[in-house]
């Protein structure tokens, strides 16, 4: 049975922080946008119900405005009440996304069972990619014991 979507719970998890609102709609962004247009682009602030987005120059801007009512509709299905209302453009130098730091990803990846490494690999944003597999390491290792013995993680 599926379970029915809420449409506030994005607002009550990230809306009650400007930081947090924003660390959402970075994280919607690529989803709703694709990855080679997220890499061209850079989300900037989110205030008032606008999202800024930077982007390399007016030729991009004048793009996005025409797709700007497809990417408010996606950031909707993605965040729900907490999405923007619209969309401000602002040209500039895109800085590139981070690049995860080594030492995170030797520290965790290895102690994962394959298929977890797997599926990360279908996250496209490699800091949100590095993010998952760490956070499902510090959940695993609950389990270290279980995991040594069976070699699964399913603890049997």
């Amino acid at each position: 049975m599926e379970r029915p979507r809420d449409p506030d719970l994005a607002a009550r998890l990230f809306g009650a922080s400007p930081e947090r609102a924003l660390a959402l709609m970075r994280a919607a962004w690529p989803a709703a946008v694709g990855p080679e247009l997220a890499r061209r682009t850079e989300v900037v602030a989110f205030d008032s119900g606008v999202l800024r987005v930077r982007v390399p120059d007016a030729t991009w801007r004048k793009g996005l405005l025409r797709m700007r009512g497809d990417i408010l509709g996606r950031l909707r299905g993605i965040a729900g009440k907490a999405a923007p209302r619209s969309l401000g453009f602002v040209e500039g130098g895109v800085t590139p996304p981070p690049q995860a730091p080594a030492a995170i990803r030797s520290a965790v990846e290895p102690a994962l069972p394959a298929s977890v490494v797997s599926a990360a690999e279908a996250i496209p944003d490699p800091e949100l990619r590095v993010l998952f597999l760490a956070a499902a390491g510090r959940y695993l290792c609950r389990f270290a014991s279980s995991l040594t013995t069976s070699g699964d993680g399913s603890g049997n």
